[in-house]
């Protein structure tokens, strides 16, 4: 018998709605097929994020293969990170041998006929949204760099770096030169010249 793990959210901004529009017929669905559920992880919290509580605790319990697939409402009821971090989730789940399936996305389904497609086409808007990402910081750091701007990590004071210079000379090592001077000990050393 499979046993499945049912998932249901709602964000904390969807006012009115409950997760109780979900649970009935993700339990009626799991009773028709014969699934056995383990455990419902039910939040109201925001989906843009994969610090929720039960999220977590759904994929500890799946990491311990405590079932065989997650049913869940819609995709942006699982999640609304994006495509990236979704498809990441997805494949962690088949990587431990444990399915999912979409309620009301029937093409949305582990074990579909559709599966490798839908993974392609995530994986596809994954690998877009990745490449916007990081034309956007690209973007944004020229813009900062334009307008004089450092980019990187702050640049010491030459006071500073010769106070790192007096005190390695006097014999002290990295770690109590940062904690004489309230830095790092990595910056001691970038900037210490033996």
């Amino acid at each position: 018998m499979t046993t499945v793990a049912l998932y249901a959210r709602v964000s904390t901004k969807d006012k009115g709605q409950s997760t109780e529009n979900q649970l009935p017929e993700l339990r009626r669905f799991a009773q028709a097929h014969g699934y056995s559920i383990y455990k419902e992880y039910v939040e109201q919290e925001s989906g843009g994020t994969g610090r929720r509580s039960e999220f977590q605790a759904l994929f500890a319990d799946a990491h311990q293969r405590r079932f065989d697939l997650v049913l869940f409402w819609s995709l942006d009821r699982f999640s609304r990170e994006g495509a990236l971090p979704t498809l990441q989730y997805l494949n962690q789940l088949q990587g431990w041998g444990v399915g999912y399936k979409s309620l009301t996305e029937q093409y949305l389904d582990s074990v579909g006929l559709f599966q490798e497609a839908i993974i392609s086409i995530l994986a596809t808007l994954a690998k877009q949204e990745r490449i916007r990402l990081s034309e956007r910081t690209k973007a944004g750091m020229a813009r900062r760099k334009a307008e004089g701007i450092h980019i990187g990590p702050p640049v010491k004071s030459s006071i500073i770096v010769e106070q790192i210079q007096k005190l390695k000379y006097s014999g002290l090592s990295n770690y109590a030169v940062a904690k004489k001077l309230g830095i790092s000990a990595s910056t001691v050393a970038k900037y210490y010249i033996p």
